[in-house]
């Protein structure tokens, strides 16, 4: 109840307090509303089209949350503050079945107490129950292998119960995300083998059974679609799967350390414990160094992969959250217990980390109140230039995160100094967990007014008024959740199970020729950057309404005879 209470805390006041951010998060809300708009929870649809990209599992789940909270920023967000209470109860429950109370409140405090981990359990995205339901069945197959060598109590469950629970979670994670599941915790189990020689961690059958489950939810439902409407959605889902891992997205692109330094700063601090945590391979007994093993393998197996694919999102390397914070829990308890030191370059990294953080979070306020400064550096960028100019207070109460975080790392560093390693680290996770709450109450909302406040206060404006919105030079899905568009009248869902993906044809609402261009029946109100409305207002009958911090707003008017 501790874990729950403290996730409540910290992932739950202010969930429904900022608008959701284009991509991701409008992306994945518009397309729960719209399960329930059409009622049709087996194929995913966005701006009424079907969407090949996703599983549905997800949007289920957030759908049932719009269902109880209305279609809104809190129930499109509490999933995933759910799926962080359910995270940090687990990760305890692990940490104390493998070395006790203590290795498990570092494990979950960690987890708790780290950037990217913890912002994402506020967060409409559906990553976290994606990694949580893999490392779920990478569980489930390491407890079976743990029980077929003896190193699970005698009234535990049998191994083929663990394999059965850890393949259908490994299935519900494909359901969520894709096949990205399977092939994370397949080379993963696959290095295991290939590191021991060769050498069968379980047998043949206990494997068929594992891989059973594991592909039994996504065929499921990929079965029913297929039966229904035809196999192109199914082929198309597999083509857009198989395209993520050999092309890059546009505007996705990162150098090849991109995803390792995202975790050593996106998982500070526990990403210095971590550090310290591989060295310590050398474990009392048999099952700590295969926990050991396992872990390193999945952390590498991730980084590996994610590095190798050309896309380079930072949620991405997410699935490394989990053994980079056992690694971490491992070199906190280690330290408490003075198994090993505290190193002067962990000094060093920490500071420098920790000391960049501070340093961002203290001039951003100065920077805001400033903001002409910024100018020079962004002359050949209208549209940036544009979105300095909305009007945002930044008082002075926004120095405390930055204020606080520096404070803890102190108080941290001095207990750490005079030796009280468990009280140190206590405070470095309570501390962090506690500046990362504060970061997002004083900076989140502040940040998106300059990023897309002014278009999404536009959209919903024109809500419940019978008129088309669209966007004109950058793709967004604001204004399809925003303006609460409507089904449209064309729109036929069995119009796609009669063809292919390239034949499948747009319902006229979707298509920018037709609002543009066509002989349209209502008004059309567009959405451009600064950047692009000299293109838009050459189009014959566009005229513009007014500009906002960098965006323009426009409008075809439907010509009434």
């Amino acid at each position: 109840m501790l874990w729950v209470a403290l996730g409540g805390l910290l992932f739950l006041p202010g969930l429904g307090q900022v608008h959701l951010f284009d991509w991701d998060e409008i992306n994945f809300a518009e397309i729960s509303r719209e399960m329930i708009a059409l009622e049709d929870y087996m194929r995913v649809y966005v701006n009424y089209e079907p969407f090949w990209e996703k599983p549905p599992l997800f949007f289920w789940i957030q759908a049932m949350s719009m269902q109880l909270f209305g279609i809104n920023e809190f129930a499109a967000r509490l999933p995933n503050a759910i799926c962080g209470m359910l995270t940090l109860v687990i990760l305890y429950r692990l940490g104390y079945f493998l070395r006790g109370h203590l290795f498990g409140m570092l494990w979950a405090g960690g987890y708790l107490g780290s950037i990217l981990p913890h912002l994402y359990f506020r967060s409409g995205i559906l990553d976290p129950w994606f990694n949580l339901f893999i490392f779920l069945g990478l569980c489930g197959l390491i407890a079976g292998c743990w029980k077929r060598k003896g190193w699970l109590a005698h009234g535990a469950s049998s191994n083929y119960r663990y394999l059965v629970v850890g393949g259908f979670c490994l299935g519900l994670a494909v359901l969520i995300k894709g096949p990205a599941a399977w092939i994370i915790v397949g080379l993963t189990a696959l290095m295991y083998l290939l590191l021991g020689k060769f050498k069968m961690f379980i047998s043949v059958p206990q494997t068929l059974l594992f891989v059973l489950f594991a592909v039994l939810p996504p065929t499921l439902w990929l079965g029913i679609e297929t039966w229904s409407n035809g196999p192109w959605f199914a082929e198309a889902f597999t083509r857009y799967q198989y395209r993520l891992f050999t092309t890059s997205d546009a505007g996705h692109k990162g150098f090849f350390g991109f995803h390792l330094v995202i975790l050593l700063f996106g998982c500070f601090p526990a990403s210095i414990y971590a550090l310290r945590g591989f060295g310590l391979h050398r474990l009392e007994n048999k099952r700590d160094r295969n926990a050991w093993f396992w872990m390193t393998l999945l952390l590498f197996v991730v980084l590996f992969l994610f590095t190798a694919v050309q896309s380079k999102i930072v949620h991405y390397s997410s699935m490394c959250y989990f053994p980079l914070t056992y690694l971490a829990a491992l070199g906190a308890f280690h330290l408490i217990g003075e198994k090993t030191r505290w190193r002067r370059w962990m000094s060093a990294v920490f500071w420098l980390i920790g000391g960049l953080i501070v340093l961002v979070c203290l001039a951003a306020p100065i920077v805001a109140k400033n903001i002409d400064w910024l100018r020079p550096f962004l002359a050949k960028d209208a549209f940036a230039l544009g979105n300095l100019d909305a009007q945002i207070d930044w008082p002075v109460s926004t120095f405390i995160p930055g204020v606080f975080l520096l404070a803890v790392m102190v108080v941290f560093f001095r207990l750490q100094s005079t030796g009280a390693f468990r009280k140190a680290v206590g405070y470095l996770f309570a501390g962090s967990a506690f500046f990362i709450f504060l970061s997002l109450a004083f900076f989140i909302k502040r940040v998106e007014g300059y990023s897309q406040r002014a278009a999404i206060a536009f959209y919903e404006s024109l809500e419940g008024k019978d008129v088309y919105v669209m966007t004109y030079g950058f793709k967004s899905y604001a204004h399809i959740y925003y303006f609460d568009k409507p089904i449209p009248g064309d729109f036929n869902p069995r119009k796609a199970s009669q063809g292919s993906e390239m034949s499948f044809q747009q319902h006229r609402s979707s298509d920018p020729e037709w609002l543009l261009y066509g002989d349209i029946d209502k008004d059309v109100y567009i959405a451009t950057k600064i950047t692009k409305v000299e293109q838009l207002l050459a189009i014959q009958g566009v005229t513009e309404l007014y500009r906002s911090n960098g965006f323009v707003f426009c409008k075809r008017p439907h010509i009434r005879l």
